[in-house]
């Protein structure tokens, strides 16, 4: 198994509530002089959904848990027939989350948990590949969530609700 030492040391702290301090490619900048060509391609195709190398299996796991029961959770509050959540952990954890009112927040309380599971996956791997790909997977994490902007997120709700009252307006003259 490689050891980073240098590299993992000189990457900056990733955090749930902050924003990213560098970039994914930016990210792989810096592992391209520092981790051998397959690890390299590995981290330049990975995906939140990656199940193959340290680390990944275990949390491919986790996150498509998450997915499921995020699923199960809307279609009961749209009152369509959901199926029992499969871990009462994470399913009281994800329903926690996701009741606050603001989507936003409920987005940054989904992201916390991930954040934890990383943590958690990592454990004592500070230098090697599970630390390494750990790292890459929060970063990934917060390249998602640096996408929700809370002003172009309200705008583009007003375009569709207008949308929607023009078709409302129209479907009443007729």
């Amino acid at each position: 198994m490689a050891s980073y030492y240098y590299l993992l040391s000189s990457l900056p702290m990733l955090r749930a509530e902050g924003k990213s301090p560098l970039s994914y490619p930016e990210f792989l900048a810096m592992c391209k002089t520092s981790v051998g060509e397959r690890k390299y391609a590995q981290l330049e195709a990975l995906t939140l959904s990656d199940d193959r190398g340290p680390l990944l299996g275990e949390w491919s796991k986790f996150y498509r848990a998450c997915r499921r029961e995020l699923g199960a959770l809307r279609r009961k509050r749209l009152g369509r027939s959901a199926s029992d959540a499969a871990d009462g952990a994470l399913s009281g954890a994800i329903a926690a989350a996701i009741a606050n009112k603001d989507p936003l927040e409920a987005e940054n309380a989904l992201l916390a948990l991930q954040f934890q599971k990383v943590d958690e996956l990592i454990g004592n791997h500070l230098f090697d590949d599970c630390a390494l790909m750990g790292y890459a997977l929060k970063l990934k994490l917060l390249e998602r969530k640096d996408v929700f902007e809370q002003g172009s997120g309200r705008a583009e709700l007003e375009r569709i609700l207008g949308g929607l009252e023009e078709q409302i307006l129209l479907g009443e003259g007729e």
